[in-house]
Formats: structure tokens, C-alpha cells, sequence
């Protein structure tokens, strides 16, 4: 597999913006990529989809990215804030064709 970096715009609960370059050739989900970044995601269940601490909205990029699975939208239907462009970090590895993507950080924080 061929390294490919990309370049992820994202906007933290405080409306601070950074862009960050993703490699697309590691096995890690978006969740384990903003923490490793030093993003405050409690990320409670360890990215099983079972808590959405992970929640983000997708600005710019959504149509680019796999369809939810049935539980990712169970998850998202619990959440009061959650609409047509929430997503579960957890459930996002990153392709080249996401490049360009803008998130924000809507999980919760405790």
C-alpha cells in the first residue's frame, strides 16, 4: 500500500481550527488519530460505537465517507444534538479521498 498523507481541517468545542496531516496507511480510526493529537475525546468505550463520546460534525467531506452502520445511527439517535451530518469518530478510517475533510468536535467532554 502506498503512504498517502492527508490534510484534515478540525475545529475543537472552543471554535480553535487546525489542520492535521493524516496518514491514510495506519489502521487507526479518526477517534484514535484526534487523540493521539491531544483532543479531548473520552472515547468511554474504546470506539465500539457504544457511548458516542466521539460525536463529531462533518462541515466539509460527508459525502466522501463510508454510510453509518445501523449501530453507528442507533448510537447517533440517542444523542439530542446529533443531525444528518453527525458521525462517530470512532467509526472513520480515513481513504485519500477524504482529504480536504473539516470536522468538529461535538462529544462530550465528562
Amino acid at each position: 500500500m502506498e503512504d498517502y498523507n492527508i490534510q484534515v481541517t478540525v475545529v475543537d468545542r472552543d471554535g480553535t481550527e487546525n489542520t492535521l496531516t493524516v496518514p491514510t496507511d495506519v489502521n487507526l480510526s479518526l477517534m484514535e488519530i484526534l487523540k493521539a493529537s491531544d483532543y479531548e475525546i473520552l472515547a468511554t468505550c474504546g470506539g465500539m460505537a457504544l457511548c458516542a463520546t466521539c460525536h463529531i460534525e462533518v462541515i466539509a467531506g460527508l459525502d466522501q465517507l463510508t454510510a453509518a452502520s445501523d449501530q453507528e445511527l442507533d448510537m447517533l439517535d440517542t444523542l439530542p444534538n446529533a443531525d444528518e451530518q453527525s458521525r462517530l469518530a470512532c467509526q472513520l478510517h480515513l481513504q485519500p479521498q477524504n482529504n480536504g475533510m473539516k470536522i468538529k468536535i461535538k462529544g462530550a467532554l465528562q
